[in-house]
C-alpha cells in the first residue's frame, strides 16, 4: 500500500470536501447539507458530526456519503435523500409522495392549537360532550394533523378532540398513515382520500360540521413554478401549483365553507407572503359577513388567513 491509501478518511475531511462539492454544484446551504447527509449516514445527529471531525469513517460509510451527496448535487431535497424531516419538534417520513413540511407551516399548527385550547376552555362542555372535530384538509405527510393529535395528546386533551386527515393523493395519504403510525397517533386519526370537500356521504355525515378547519394547500402561482430552486421539481407539482395567482384552489373551497364549519368555527389557510390582500378580497365576495385575520410568521411575513363564521 502507498502511504496515501494509508492514511484513513476522517469524518472532517469528508465534511470539507462535501461542503466544497455542493457550494460549486450550486447549493444555497452547502455546510448544513453536508453536516445533515453526513449524520445521516454515520448515524448522529449535526453535533456530533462536529464533536468528531478527526475520526476515521470506515470505506463503506464514504461510499453512502458520495451517493448521497452525488444525489444532492443533482438537486435532490435533503428531506428525500434523508428520508426525514423535522416539523414542531417531530421526524417526519418523507419521499416524494408528497410535498416536504416547511417551517412556515408551524405557524398554522400554532394557531391551531391557541383555537383548540380556546374552544375546549373558553367555554362550558358539560359530561357527554362530543370530542371536538377537526379537519386536515390537503394533509400530504400528514404534518400538521398529526402534530395536533401529538401536541393535544402531551397536553392532556387527546380524549377531547379527533381529527379528520384528507387528501386528494392515495399516495400521500398512505405516506401521511405511516406518520401517524409512527407517532403513535393513528387512533386520534381518521384519514380519507377527498378533493377539497367532496367527502362521502358517510365520512361527511359523521364529521360535518367541524369547529376547525386546517388547510395548506397549493399556493405558488403556476408562472413562478419553474423558477423554483431545483429541488422543488422533485416534489409532486400539485402540491404547488395554485394557479394564475396561486389561489385558484383556495377560491375553490371558500364557497363550501359554510357548509363545513359549525357555529364560530374557524378556517386556518396558509397563503404566500404577497397573498393577504388577494384572499382578503375573495373572502369578502365568497364569505359575507366572515371576519378576516391575517396572521404572520417569524419573518414578519403574511402567512395564515384565519376566516372565522359570524
Amino acid at each position: 500500500m502507498t502511504g496515501a491509501e494509508q492514511t484513513p478518511v476522517t469524518v472532517g475531511g469528508l465534511l470539507a470536501d462535501a461542503t466544497s462539492q455542493l457550494r460549486e454544484s450550486g447549493s444555497a446551504s452547502p455546510r448544513l447539507d453536508a453536516e445533515l447527509l453526513l449524520g445521516h449516514v454515520l448515524g448522529i445527529d449535526r453535533a456530533g458530526v462536529l464533536a468528531h471531525g478527526d475520526l476515521p469513517a470506515a470505506p463503506g460509510q464514504a461510499r453512502d456519503f458520495a451517493a448521497a451527496v452525488a444525489r444532492r448535487e443533482r438537486g435532490e431535497p435533503v428531506a428525500y435523500i434523508r428520508g426525514i424531516k423535522e416539523f414542531y419538534g417531530l421526524a417526519f417520513t418523507v419521499d416524494a409522495r408528497a410535498l416536504i413540511p416547511r417551517p412556515d407551516t408551524e405557524r398554522l399548527v400554532e394557531l391551531a392549537l391557541e383555537r383548540v385550547r380556546d374552544a375546549l376552555i373558553g367555554r362550558p362542555r358539560p359530561a357527554g360532550t362530543p370530542p371536538l372535530p377537526i379537519w386536515d384538509m390537503g394533509t400530504g405527510s400528514g404534518a400538521i394533523a398529526v402534530t395536533l393529535a401529538v401536541e393535544c395528546r402531551r397536553r392532556g386533551y387527546g380524549g377531547e378532540v379527533r381529527l379528520l386527515a384528507t387528501d386528494s393523493s392515495a399516495e400521500a395519504l398512505s405516506l401521511a398513515t405511516e406518520n401517524a403510525v409512527g407517532h403513535g397517533v393513528a387512533d386520534l386519526l381518521k384519514l380519507r382520500v377527498a378533493d377539497l370537500a367532496e367527502l362521502d356521504g358517510a365520512t361527511a355525515a359523521d364529521w360535518l360540521p367541524v369547529d376547525l378547519l386546517c388547510a395548506n394547500l397549493p399556493y405558488i402561482p403556476s408562472a413562478v413554478i419553474p423558477g423554483l430552486p431545483v429541488a422543488a421539481s422533485f416534489e409532486p407539482v400539485a402540491a404547488l401549483d395554485g394557479g394564475p395567482d396561486g389561489l385558484a384552489v383556495i377560491r375553490r373551497l371558500l364557497p363550501a365553507l359554510p357548509a363545513l364549519l359549525a357555529e364560530r368555527g374557524v378556517a386556518l389557510l396558509e397563503i404566500g407572503d404577497d397573498q393577504a390582500a388577494a384572499l382578503t378580497a375573495a373572502a369578502g365576495e365568497a364569505l359575507a359577513g366572515w371576519s378576516v385575520a391575517i396572521h404572520h410568521d417569524l419573518a414578519g411575513l403574511p402567512r395564515v388567513a384565519e376566516l372565522t363564521r359570524p
